[in-house]
């Protein structure tokens, strides 16, 4: 596959993966979902690189979400596909055999924050902000966010960000444990991303492949059936008047007008 939307830098073992959409804030299209899934399945594969970097194409926005514009004309089935295209770019991130390190500077929101919660860590810069707003538009986390922040941040505090769909600056990021490191600039946090992979591969390869598995698989089978949940919700979501109005609203850039309790739309 000829890579459109994804950089990809291969340097002393280290391969660092950019999404490259300067112009929509790098957001989750298809078209980027469909090529993060191409890549990350070819390091299934193998040989995997000793580490990847994921980040985005310098800007205001790491990943400022899912794409709103493709999504506020998906039907049910089509939100459904999407989601569960999401959810595979997001288990693939967490089943390849090597580490993964988000790099997040400027905004990681929705689809863009639950990409941060599927990677082994995450640093940030001071200006970067976390949040799951999906409710903003009449949707919820999509592509395992209601299983992977709870996992992180507890159950309590996950359900205030999503029911709220506040933003998160880097401090409160690195004190409820979503990012492990904050640093003054991009530069300086792509060095020590850099760094801490070489690191990693001093030790042996399969040493850590196989803490990796041991780490996921402590988690249990309880996240299969989780995500299997939220794919349902989410799919319920694309089928609302609120989804509707919702997106509709934010391409506008007025406030939705949601009506309580609205009937589902038919496929």
């Amino acid at each position: 596959m000829d890579y459109s939307t994804l950089l990809i830098d291969e340097r002393d073992g280290v391969t660092t993966v950019t999404v490259s959409r300067p112009a929509a804030r790098n957001a989750l299209s298809g078209r980027v979902l469909a090529e993060l899934d191409h890549y990350l399945s070819g390091v299934l594969a193998g040989p995997a690189p000793r580490g990847i970097v994921l980040t985005g194409a310098p800007g205001p926005a790491f990943v400022a979400g899912a794409d709103i514009r493709e999504m506020a004309v998906m039907t049910p089935d089509e939100g459904e596909r999407f989601g569960a295209l999401g959810q595979r770019v997001t288990l693939l991130l967490e089943e390849v055999p090597c580490p993964v390190v988000a790099c997040v500077d400027g905004y990681a929101l929705g689809g863009g924050c639950e990409v941060v919660l599927a990677c082994d860590f995450a640093y940030a810069t001071r200006r970067s902000v976390f949040g799951q707003p999906e409710v903003v538009l009449g949707l919820i986390p999509g592509f395992g966010g209601c299983v992977r922040l709870q996992r992180l941040v507890g159950p309590a505090v996950a359900r205030e960000l999503i029911y709220t769909g506040r933003h998160v600056d880097a401090p409160e990021a690195l004190r409820l444990g979503l990012v492990t490191a904050v640093f003054d600039d991009r530069d300086e946090m792509l060095a020590a991303a850099r760094a801490v992979l070489g690191r990693i591969a001093g030790n042996s390869a399969t040493a850590v492949s196989l803490a990796k598995a041991a780490v996921n698989a402590a988690r249990g089978t309880a996240v299969a059936a989780g995500l299997a949940f939220e794919l349902d919700a989410f799919r319920a979501a694309f089928g609302t008047e609120d989804m509707r109005e919702g997106t509709a609203a934010f391409l506008a850039k007025r406030r939705p007008a949601f009506r309580a309790g609205e009937p589902l739309l038919q496929d």
